[in-house]
C-alpha cells in the first residue's frame, strides 16, 4: 500500500505560478510511473500529465502542454507538477496518482491504483 500526499496548492494571478508536490510512503514508489489529474466543481477528473518510472516518458494533456510540467526525483519519493501561465480555468482540485503497471503514458484515471487527498488550485482573474 502506498500512500500520497500532495501539497503546494494555493491561490495565485493569472499569469503566475505554482509548483505542486506528492510526496510517497513507500520505496515502490520508485517503480511506479505516476500522473497528475484535477476536478473542477461540477465536471469529471480530467488527466494533467503522466510521467514514466525513469522520468524519461512524459505525457501532457493538451491543455497544459507547454505551460505544465511534471518530473519526479525517485531519491527523494516525490513527483512535482510545475504550473506556470495559470489561467482562471485551471482552478481545480489536483491529485496526484500512481500506476503500478504503467509506462507513464496512461490518461485513464482508471489505470492508477493508488491517489492522493488533494490539492485546491485556485487561480484569480
Amino acid at each position: 500500500q502506498v500512500q500520497l500526499v500532495e501539497s503546494g496548492g494555493g491561490l495565485v494571478q493569472a499569469g503566475g505560478s505554482l509548483r505542486l508536490s506528492c510526496s510517497a510512503s513507500a520505496r515502490t514508489f520508485i517503480s511506479y510511473a505516476m500522473g497528475w489529474f484535477r476536478q473542477a466543481p461540477g465536471k469529471e477528473r480530467e488527466f494533467v500529465a503522466a510521467i514514466g518510472s525513469s522520468g524519461r516518458n512524459t505525457n501532457y494533456a493538451h491543455s497544459v502542454k507547454g505551460r505544465f510540467t511534471i518530473s519526479r526525483d525517485n531519491a527523494k519519493k516525490s513527483v512535482y507538477l510545475q504550473m506556470n501561465s495559470l489561467k482562471p480555468e485551471d482552478t481545480a482540485v489536483y491529485y496526484c496518482a500512481g500506476d503500478p503497471a504503467g509506462w507513464g503514458n496512461s490518461v485513464s484515471l482508471y489505470e492508477y491504483v493508488y491517489w492522493g487527498q488533494g490539492t485546491q488550485v485556485t487561480v484569480s482573474s
